[in-house]
């Protein structure tokens, strides 16, 4: 599909997936960095919800005439977009939100480095895709980084984290996730603004009854300046922005080759609290930073060689 009807300067842009994948683990590592910051004061479902309504009433004058022209495909895909909204909008970010408020950064960060490996499960169990050679080892090389920045060089801290309630909240969020992102090559051919417009709003409607929840059980929103500049962020930033440029860059290159960029959103992540909260760089960053660009260079190239390859066998009429 060629890029969306953009001005001209995104044109490009949205036919550089792996740009695209880079930009998204940033602002995914920025939202991830901001709900641990508001944690205890911004209740995690209310959160959530508000997040995708302000993101939907966004998009929403930009995307109508997509969706008037998409509307007989929403009615006659109307389960499958509500699944991909109840896995890849509602429950992965609520739940991450929640489970910010019982983790300390250090384990969410090291859980979210799972995520290509569960992407890569996922595709095999449901598409029976397999991950090539180059593949394996650059997710290997890749999540070998993250560990390396998230023990500061130092393998006793890996061995003496202690799992809590919201380690196993992170897992959970992350395997419905990677459920979506294997899943996301089946999604109706809408156009990318309608698309992305629809599943924010069945999001959105989904985490009502939970944000109600919340309300009455006396967990109440604190609106004050933190809480509008959160809620700004995450309404765009990971919200509008980073979804679809996700979902362009499965769509151009399939789950399994960008999974291992989100190894990226925890280099992110260090390299935010360098800069904003005065954390000094060290050598295991850099370490862990080349062996993230390396993992993710061999996925690449593995990944380019398999299309290559596959292109190369229909032209000789392989079976």
């Amino acid at each position: 599909m060629p890029a969306p009807a953009l001005p001209r300067p995104l044109k490009g842009l949205f036919n550089a997936p792996y740009v695209l994948l880079c930009l998204t683990s940033l602002l995914w590592a920025g939202n991830l960095v901001l709900g641990r910051y508001v944690a205890g004061h911004v209740p995690p479902f209310t959160l959530a919800m508000l997040r995708w309504i302000g993101a939907t009433l966004i998009l929403t004058p930009f995307a109508l005439g997509q969706i008037r022209r998409d509307l007989p495909l929403i009615r006659a895909h109307f389960w499958s977009l509500l699944l991909l909204a109840g896995t890849g909008i509602s429950c992965f970010n609520a739940m991450s939100y929640y489970a910010l408020q019982y983790t300390e950064a250090l384990n969410g960060l090291l859980l979210q480095s799972m995520a290509p490996l569960l992407v890569a499960v996922w595709c095999f169990a449901l598409f029976r895709d397999r991950l090539r050679l180059g593949q394996a080892a650059g997710i290997l090389t890749s999540l070998c980084g993250v560990l390396l920045i998230i023990s500061r060089g130092d393998m006793d801290t890996l061995i003496h984290l202690k799992p809590n309630i919201g380690d196993v909240w992170i897992l959970i969020a992350l395997l419905i996730y990677a459920f979506y992102a294997a899943i996301l090559r089946t999604r109706p051919p809408l156009g990318p603004l309608s698309f992305l417009t629809v599943i924010m709003a069945l999001g959105a409607v989904l985490l009502v009854p939970f944000a109600i929840w919340e309300y009455a059980t006396g967990h109440v929103l604190t609106f004050d300046t933190r809480t509008v500049f959160v809620l700004a962020y995450v309404m765009v930033g990971p919200s509008l922005v980073a979804y679809l440029f996700f979902n362009r860059a499965v769509e151009l290159v399939g789950a399994n080759t960008a999974a291992p960029f989100l190894h990226l959103m925890p280099v992110f992540g260090t390299a935010l609290a360098i800069a904003f909260l005065g954390e000094q760089i060290a050598w295991f960053h850099l370490g862990g930073y080349a062996l993230v660009i390396t993992g993710i260079a061999l996925a690449t190239f593995a990944a380019r060689n398999g299309r290559k390859d596959t292109r190369a066998e229909g032209q000789a009429g392989a079976p």
